[in-house]
């Protein structure tokens, strides 16, 4: 069994703790790699290398930094296969989501690649008699991201790549289900030129997370997750007086009215309802078409196209979408669409019963489609976090656009 370890100080770093967790293969149901999980000792020597070697690394010129940035997007590109591979395999999405998982990182290595120009602090002459003012902007110390399953590279670089480019240290605790990618990342910026310490990778539980936000050197910390857990880590991240900045769950509405091109908003509701499974807060779960008869036409394009999507492992180029993450998301969404039928929607593609030949024991859902669905019901309320798109019907624009209005 393969053990994933810890990465600090630039280098692998077995834990001692004796907790892991398991890390699947969502095509296949086996267990293919088990994680380790910090002790809250382990998590305090990691913060105090990185703010040990954040000391130099603030002292670097900003054009230095950006070069190790400029450096790293060199070798994610070079590395993009491979490092779509290792995501794939222990996420389950398809290579073509997993390429555009990283790419969208990418994206922020670019914005930090121009740090020198955003770190400029401004002066102003005369803002009062005989008052000059002038802002400088410098480093917070050690800074830290709690990050989910669902984009194991597009959001750790989110996090650390401006984080570090201004002058920070930075404690990396990526999602137990995902954990090779954001190692891999790590590897990948110490190759790039980034000094040892600077960027640290810590596993675990919730054990590590509330050590992050308890910690005293912790200065500022990033999470992306459920709404829940964003409430408790920004609470709790404040209490401890931290900078916090945390995104929970979503539900997200499109909007389709009687004159628009049906064949572009079925297309485009494909895409944003099904990749990647539903696993991601940025997905289209809910299409509110406008008026009956845009309402039959949207379900009459969208039955064909939901029927025919191709879910397959990663390993199919051909598949629209793979696998969910776990059993326990699996089981999750399949009840969360038996009580959509038992509130009174109409399911009219069911995929609760897909199964794969080969990989039964994968993760796969099919994908599903409800209508009537009505804004008391739960598939409405809760972020499914699935393959399952809900056409919520309204009489009008001015009722279609209070229902994301008033969804919290």
């Amino acid at each position: 069994m393969r053990d994933i370890a810890h990465f600090v100080n630039g280098q692998a770093l077995a834990g001692t703790s004796g907790r892991y967790g398991d890390v699947f293969n969502p095509n296949t149901g086996e267990v293919q790699a088990r994680v380790q999980f910090a002790t809250d000792a382990e998590l305090d020597a990691a913060v105090q290398v990185a703010a040990k070697a954040q000391v130099g690394w603030a002292a670097t010129n900003p054009q230095r930094r950006a070069r190790v940035m400029f450096e790293f997007k060199r070798l994610i590109e070079r590395d993009m296969n491979a490092l779509a591979e290792i995501l794939s395999s222990e996420h389950g999405k398809v290579i073509a989501d997993s390429k555009g998982d990283i790419q969208r990182g990418l994206e922020v290595i670019e914005f930090a690649c121009g740090i020198p120009h955003i770190l400029k602090g401004e002066y102003t002459e005369g803002a009062g008699p005989g008052i000059d003012v002038y802002s400088m902007r410098q480093p917070l110390g050690v800074c830290a991201g709690i990050t989910p399953f669902n984009f194991p590279a597009m959001i750790p670089m989110w996090m650390f790549a401006p984080a570090i480019a201004c002058g920070n240290a930075f404690i990396l605790k990526p999602s137990e289900r995902d954990p090779s990618v954001p190692i891999r990342l790590a590897e990948l910026m110490i190759e790039a030129g980034l000094p040892a310490g600077i960027l640290n990778v810590v596993n675990g539980d919730k054990s590590a997370v509330d050590a992050i936000l308890t910690h005293p050197d912790i200065s500022a910390v990033s999470f992306v997750g459920s709404t829940p857990i964003a409430r408790y880590v920004y609470g709790t991240a404040a209490m401890n007086g931290k900078r916090a900045q945390c995104f929970g769950g979503a539900k997200n509405h499109m909007i389709i009215m009687p004159d628009a091109d049906l064949d572009q908003a079925a297309n485009a509701l494909m895409g944003a309802g099904y990749g990647s499974a539903g696993e991601r807060c940025m997905a289209i779960s809910v299409a509110v078409p406008v008026g009956e008869d845009t309402a039959n036409r949207l379900i009459a394009k969208l039955t064909p196209m939901v029927e025919s999507l191709r879910i397959g492992p990663y390993t199919d180029e051909k598949a629209d979408m793979g696998p969910v993450v776990t059993k326990e998301a699996q089981a999750r969404i399949k009840g969360l669409i038996d009580k959509g039928i038992e509130e009174g929607a109409k399911l009219v593609v069911d995929g609760r019963d897909f199964k794969l030949q080969g990989y039964e024991n994968g993760y796969f859902v099919g994908g599903c489609l409800f209508d009537h669905v009505t804004p008391d019901m739960d598939i409405y309320k809760t972020e499914i976090f699935g393959p399952v798109l809900s056409v919520v019907r309204a009489k009008n624009y001015e009722d279609a656009l209070a229902l994301p209005m008033k969804h919290e």
